[in-house]
């Protein structure tokens, strides 16, 4: 063979071979992958944003227990409470539940104690807490208000042919004026004072809604009163099997009663089987906490409140007298700091 045409055709073929290995290179898509790396940081920049902006979606608090010390077990105070709890664990992550109690005047001794971080109370009982007055023996410092809730109506209830037609025919009788200290019993006592009237002239019996409606039935009781929002579910089952009647409380009498927390309301027609609505008074509820807890918390909790109320509504009518403007207008003593800053962006 020619040695030119051999050095020809050995060059020819070094030259196919670079050709193929070049190609082989693309084919293996080394050069896209080297190029898609920066990409591939941006996605995951991208994703890592996308996780932060996901776990910010809910405020956490300082606090890892809220216990909300309620009243009886169907009340009203109960059945709202359970619902807000309930939120709050779902929302914060905390351990929030209810305790149930006898009422205003035992959860303000329980935030004295610190055994709870918030309360639902009537308002009249909170103001002689505060003031040390009444039931209270000394001034309860570390409570501060959250919000006005909706009003606790007063409702004296009978059976008719029992005679009684109003508070003062009560004189003799036995009437159940609600658990010992409680809100409603602080209410039973204004009502029987605005009419010259006292424990010395009724046989007393300290029960709370369920056991009162109890008595009724089984003819142990003439009267009860019991204090809450509309309707009480004692009453409702109460209604079923008894001849119910509404002993009025006249708004005359009412405005003897010189605390500004004391209003006259009806109780509206058809609410128990009444034809007609029936005048009482009725005394605002009151949410508190522990001054102790923080700013942000109260804040946190507040906010929550105001903006879930369509759920409470859905656990109990009476929540749906709650707002904001109500709540600023019916506070009765010092707002927390962290409610107050809620209050003040609205």
């Amino acid at each position: 063979m020619n040695f030119k045409l051999f050095l020809v055709l050995i060059l020819g073929a070094t030259l196919f071979l670079s050709a193929c290995g070049d190609d082989a290179a693309e084919d293996t898509g080394e050069e896209d992958t080297a190029e898609e790396e920066p990409a591939d940081d941006e996605s995951a920049d991208e994703g890592e944003e996308s996780s932060e902006e996901g776990d910010g979606g809910s405020a956490e608090l300082e606090t890892n227990i809220v216990t909300i010390a309620t009243g009886g077990s169907s009340g009203p105070y109960n059945i709202i409470a359970t619902t807000l709890a309930d939120g709050y664990s779902s929302e914060f992550g905390v351990n929030s539940r209810t305790e149930t109690t006898g009422a205003s005047a035992e959860n303000l001794n329980l935030m004295a104690q610190e055994s709870v971080e918030m309360a639902f109370v009537m308002s009249d009982a909170l103001v002689q807490a505060v003031n040390g007055e009444e039931t209270f023996s000394e001034p309860i410092e570390n409570v501060q208000q959250v919000a006005a809730l909706y009003p606790n109506f007063v409702q004296l209830i009978t059976t008719e042919g029992s005679g009684i037609e109003s508070v003062e025919d009560l004189e003799g009788m036995r009437v159940a004026v609600g658990d010992q200290n409680s809100g409603v019993e602080i209410a039973t006592r204004s009502v029987l004072d605005a009419h010259d009237m006292s424990y010395d002239d009724i046989n007393v019996d300290y029960l709370g809604y369920a056991e009162a409606a109890e008595a009724m039935r089984g003819g142990q009781l003439d009267a009860a009163f019991l204090t809450s929002g509309l309707p009480n579910a004692s009453v409702m089952e109460l209604e079923n099997s008894v001849d119910l009647k509404i002993v009025p409380i006249e708004p005359e009498v009412v405005e003897t009663m010189e605390e500004d927390y004391f209003e006259a309301l009806d109780i509206p027609e058809d609410t128990y089987g009444n034809e007609e609505a029936v005048p009482t008074v009725a005394i605002m509820n009151a949410l508190v906490v522990r001054s102790d807890l923080s700013e942000d918390d109260v804040y946190n909790m507040t906010q929550y409140m105001f903006e879930n109320l369509e759920s409470l509504e859905n656990s109990h009518q009476a929540a749906s007298d709650i707002s904001v403007e109500n709540s600023m207008e019916s506070m009765v003593i010092e707002v927390h700091p962290g409610a107050q800053r809620y209050y003040d962006e609205q």
